[in-house]
Parts: structure tokens; C-alpha cells; sequence
């Protein structure tokens, strides 16, 4: 049986040997970020039993604005369009069998380390899973050169190769891009911004000087936020691979040509949903072999998709990449 047993020291008997330490560590983690942008507040209403393929509605604006009146005339008439995004419910989950063997001699709690192994690799998937949807953005930003313009494209992809750091100057273009698109902004009047710390260290040795906000006790303050400026917020992540060009985030990974900056989601409001059927959990095998052969799982049942998914649905696009050709 794969998974973990007394006989060979790697995968447990080192969990008994002379003047063991007490202390459990754990190898080093990446920062997992992109799970908390998306929105769950459907999940309540997909449950079980109702098929594997989850529905949303998007409400178009009217076809006519409506204006001044004359006294004399009716009031006229105007409609509205309907589209429906979609998703595919699935199953997620991973798991560590072990032997009773390993149990009954190691001097280390097996079920507990296990248990804390596999929620960290639950939240790893979930946020593979999240990211890939974001990654799926039709709109996308980029400059070869300049600190102050970017290149907008509507296909999911750029013809534009970076050659240049990410520094304050694209903030301000990408938050123009955003605010003249009419994305309204995740929290308050703010958007959000997401990527690896050495593709923000340009931008914050830049903003060293000047003066970041302080708000503790009144705002949302998300795992990883690094500082705030021009009515962006900035998320650190370290999971997500670097590299990839307009193939997609880390797809493959490496890095940018000539290694100048990486990629970066910005978002406003409804950008990925989330659709629960069963929510992750922890799960124990049932022993089989009188007990020798056990295990623990994690289980999840549901799905992530981008609400305006497709180029056709560039108009109304929540997330804005920064991108490159290569």
C-alpha cells in the first residue's frame, strides 16, 4: 500500500527514534491568496441533489436610456437582454493511508500530522482551482517600455512584449483602464491587485516615499495585503508559478522575456463564483484488514468559473491582467 508505514524511515519510522523532539514542523509553505476573491454567496442555494452543472444570470443594462419626456407623448419603451454563465460541479480531495503498525509504535500523533498535511495541501487545490478561473481574463494591459501607458487587449491574450518593471505609472493607466470600463471596485471605492513580491518591488521602493494608509479596525484587510495606492490594494502571493506570457499565469512556467516584471491580476467586483455542494472536510477511512490499514482524506464537491468569461464578454469584465506576449 502507498502512503505511510513503519519499515522505511522516510515515510515513518522517523517518527520514533532516540531523543526525538517534540515539536512538529512542517516544510516551508507557499502564500496561497486567491480562494478569498471569490464569490460564495451562491453556495447556499446549489446543495445536494440538484445535478452537476451550476447556473447564473447576467442582467444586461437597457437597450434605450431613458431621457426627457413631452407632455403630450407616452412614456416609451425599452428592454433588456439576459445572458447565463456556467459551471461544472466536481469532486476534489487527496489522502494519506497508514499503517496500524505505525500508529501503535510512533511516538509522534500520526492522525493529527497527517490531518495538517492534508489541509494544507486542500488549500493549495482550492487555490490552483480559483486562480485558473482567473487566469481565463479576456481583458489584458501590457507596455514594452513605457512607465506610464499600457496596451489594452479584449482576446485573453497581448501581442505586446514587457521589457519594463511594474511601477506606479501602471498603476495609474490600469486603474484609468478599470474606472473608464465602469468596474466597480471590490470594497469601498478600492480594486484589488494580485502577484509574486518581486514583480510589486519596483512599485513599492517607489512608494517608500510616499505616505500608505493606516486602517486598522475599519476596513477589510485581506490575508497578504502589502499597502494601498491609488485606489488599488496590493496581495502578495508566492503559489501561483511566475512566468507564462499571454499563455497564461505561470502556464508555462519561467520567467517574462528579459525578466523585467511578471504577471499581475487587478479585479473589481464579481470576478469568480464558487459553488459549494459539499463544502471540504476532513474525512476517515474506514479501517479495513482488522484494523491494520487507515487513513485520512480531504473532500470537497463544488467548482469556481469566471462570471464574464469569454472575449465576447469583454465588455463587462471584471479582471484586468497584466500580461506579456512572451
Amino acid at each position: 500500500m502507498a502512503g505511510q508505514v513503519w519499515s522505511v524511515n522516510a515515510s515513518g519510522g522517523y517518527m520514533y527514534a532516540l531523543n526525538l523532539s517534540r515539536q512538529l514542523r512542517m516544510a516551508v509553505q507557499p502564500i496561497v491568496k486567491f480562494r478569498q476573491f471569490c464569490d460564495v454567496k451562491d453556495a447556499a442555494h446549489q446543495g445536494l441533489h440538484r445535478g452537476d452543472t451550476f447556473h447564473w444570470n447576467v442582467f444586461s443594462d437597457v437597450a434605450t436610456e431613458g431621457s426627457t419626456l413631452v407632455e403630450t407623448n407616452t412614456i416609451p419603451e425599452t428592454s433588456f437582454t439576459i445572458s447565463q454563465g456556467t459551471m461544472t460541479i466536481t469532486e476534489a480531495g487527496n489522502s494519506v493511508p497508514w499503517t496500524g503498525k505505525l500508529d501503535d509504535l510512533s511516538e509522534q500523533p500520526v492522525a493529527e500530522i497527517i490531518r495538517k498535511v492534508l489541509k494544507t495541501d486542500a488549500k493549495k487545490a482550492f487555490d490552483t482551482l480559483a486562480a485558473n478561473q482567473f487566469d481565463l481574463a479576456p481583458v489584458r494591459v501590457a507596455s514594452a517600455s513605457s512607465t506610464t501607458a499600457v496596451v489594452t487587449t479584449e482576446a485573453g491574450t497581448t501581442a505586446t512584449t514587457n521589457n519594463i518593471a511594474f511601477g506606479k505609472g501602471h498603476v495609474k493607466a490600469i486603474v484609468d483602464v478599470m474606472k473608464e470600463r465602469n468596474i466597480p471596485a471590490y470594497t469601498g471605492d478600492d480594486y484589488y491587485a494580485i502577484g509574486w513580491p518581486t514583480t510589486f518591488r519596483t512599485l513599492k521602493n517607489d512608494l517608500e516615499d510616499i505616505k500608505q494608509y493606516i486602517d486598522q479596525g475599519f476596513r477589510m484587510i485581506m490575508n497578504g495585503e502589502i499597502g494601498r495606492y491609488d485606489g488599488v490594494r496590493f496581495i502578495e502571493q508566492t503559489y501561483r508559478a511566475k512566468g507564462g506570457g499571454s499563455s497564461g499565469m505561470g502556464t508555462p512556467a519561467g520567467t517574462w522575456t528579459n525578466a523585467k516584471s511578471d504577471w499581475i491580476v487587478f479585479f473589481g467586483e464579481d470576478t469568480v463564483a464558487e459553488a459549494v455542494a459539499v463544502p471540504e472536510e476532513i474525512r476517515g477511512k474506514i479501517p479495513g484488514d482488522f484494523g491494520r490499514d487507515r487513513g485520512i482524506a480531504w473532500y470537497y464537491l463544488g467548482g469556481f468559473g469566471i462570471v464574464h468569461p469569454t472575449a465576447a464578454g469583454a465588455a463587462q469584465a471584471r479582471i484586468v491582467m497584466w500580461d506579456s506576449a512572451a
